[in-house]
C-alpha cells in the first residue's frame, strides 16, 4: 500500500479575464467542479472565486497529475457552462493556470483565503493577486505569456 497526500491550490481564470461567471449562479458551477472532482477521485477542500476566476483547494490521487486534473475540470465545466442558461456570456477558460502544492498543516489557511475572495478583491485586482500568488511561491513569471490568451 502506498500513502500519498498531494494538496494543490489551483487558480484559473476565464478567457481574457472576462467577468462571465454570474455570482448569482457560481455555486452551481462549484457543484459541477465538485462532482467532476469526485469522479476523478480527487478530494475538494474548498472552491471559491470571482466572476473572472476560480480557486480550488484539492487533494489529488497518486494516479492523477495536476495537469490531467485541470484539463478534465476545465473541459467538463466549459461544456457545461456553454449549455447553461445561467451563464449566457460564457466564452471559455483562459489557457494558463497556477497550481501550488501545500502541506496538510497549511490547508486551513488556504481554505480561509479562498473563503475570503469577495472581501479580498475589494482591495486587489485579479492580476495583482495572481502575480503575488506566483511570486510568493517562487514561480518565475514570463511576461510575454502572463495573462495572455
Amino acid at each position: 500500500m502506498s500513502y500519498v497526500q498531494s494538496i494543490y491550490h489551483i487558480v484559473f481564470r476565464t478567457y481574457r479575464s472576462e467577468k462571465t461567471i454570474n455570482v448569482e449562479h457560481e455555486r452551481e458551477l462549484y457543484g459541477v467542479i465538485l462532482s467532476q472532482s469526485e469522479n476523478l477521485k480527487a478530494k475538494i477542500y474548498r472552491i471559491g472565486g470571482m466572476p473572472d476566476h476560480v480557486h480550488i483547494l484539492v487533494s489529488l490521487p497518486a494516479t492523477l497529475s495536476v495537469a490531467q486534473y485541470v484539463q478534465a475540470v476545465k473541459t467538463f465545466t466549459s461544456k457545461w457552462l456553454r449549455e447553461s442558461s445561467s451563464f449566457p456570456y460564457w466564452n471559455g477558460w483562459g489557457h494558463e493556470y497556477a497550481a501550488i502544492s501545500y502541506g496538510v498543516r497549511e490547508k486551513d489557511m488556504i481554505v480561509n483565503y479562498i473563503k475570503g475572495q469577495k472581501e479580498h478583491h475589494k482591495r486587489v485586482t485579479f492580476q495583482e493577486e495572481y502575480r503575488e500568488f506566483l511570486e510568493e511561491n517562487g514561480v518565475v513569471i514570463r511576461e510575454e505569456y502572463f495573462l495572455k490568451d
